[in-house]
């Protein structure tokens, strides 16, 4: 599992640092979650291909976390994209893009899928057979949801000095990676637990955009291998976090502890803010494995 940071900073995009957005690779799939203004320029920065993204999840319609859709959505078309895209977001994204592109006659040459959430509480919105992801409900000035990602558990790995010692036939291989009992050539039932070891563990990652400090989060990411949690505030302005509805680097760090998440990651941060080292040093008054975010910025878990 591997996260791109192309944009984690709040408001207004600056020369040196941009909006919200971020690459998931897990599974063999890119995920797309948020689309600031910019973010095509940053997909290209980073060298990933955009025709591997299929899907794209949006936490909400606020603008420094889509206004680089519509022009990502063009870029597409204008590069011959013939295969589906898939979007994921609040009610109302559809409306405001199809209504850009009629205006500017440039509809897409390719299938493009909205999926509308509307739900306040978490529901699973996408699946296949290696991953699923559910949303995250958040506590925002409109509709906003964060998203879990999820891996399923694996195959059984062979363990084959085992298998050989247990003369089983290789055509009975993808049976028991599958985790069936099999008979061997002397018609012998083999339990699989003798001959194989168990899955690797399913990583998981959760992504909380602008949200006030809220814990009817954490049953839904409990455990979760990494955390990414928007860190608005310092300390010194947490007054302003309650109106706002964002949260401070501290308040995300109790989330993160209750949580008991492995890692957890900063971001959204106020541009008021020149030294960012000040938010992992809060947040780590709290919980000990804080990351801070950084446009650029790639993890891998």
């Amino acid at each position: 599992m591997k996260l791109n940071i192309l944009g984690c900073y709040s408001a207004t995009p600056r020369t040196f640092s941009n909006p919200t957005s971020q690459v998931l690779e897990i599974n063999n799939h890119i995920f797309l979650i948020d689309c600031g203004e910019g973010t095509q320029v940053q997909l290209r920065k980073n060298k990933i291909k955009f025709s591997r993204i299929k899907h794209i999840f949006i936490s909400h319609l606020h603008g420094d976390h889509f206004f680089g859709l519509v022009g990502l959505i063009s870029t597409f078309r204008l590069l011959g994209r013939d295969s589906d895209l898939h979007i994921y977001s609040p009610k109302g994204l559809k409306e405001v893009i199809t209504l850009q592109m009629k205006l500017a006659n440039s509809w897409t040459n390719y299938n493009l899928y909205f999926h509308e959430l509307t739900n306040n509480a978490s529901e699973l919105v996408f699946e296949d057979q290696k991953v699923e992801v559910h949303t995250i409900p958040l506590d925002h000035r409109i509709y906003t949801n964060g998203f879990l990602f999820k891996e399923k558990e694996g195959e059984r790995k062979l363990d084959m000095n085992a298998v050989l010692n247990q003369d089983i036939d290789v055509s009975y291989y993808r049976k028991i990676k599958q985790g069936f009992d099999v008979k061997n050539e002397a018609g012998v039932l083999v339990k699989n637990d003798t001959v194989t070891f168990p899955p690797n563990k399913p990583k998981s990652y959760a992504f909380c955009s602008d949200t006030a400090y809220n814990e009817t989060i954490i049953p839904i990411i409990k455990d979760v291998d990494a955390l990414y949690h928007e860190s608005t505030f310092l300390e010194q302005h947490e007054k302003l976090a309650a109106p706002t509805k964002h949260s401070t680097a501290k308040q995300a760090a109790s989330i993160a502890k209750q949580a008991n998440v492995g890692q957890l990651i900063l971001g959204h941060y106020s541009t008021r803010y020149d030294d960012l080292s000040q938010f992992k040093k809060e947040a780590q008054t709290i919980f000990d494995n804080v990351e801070l975010g950084e446009d650029g910025k790639v993890f891998e878990f």
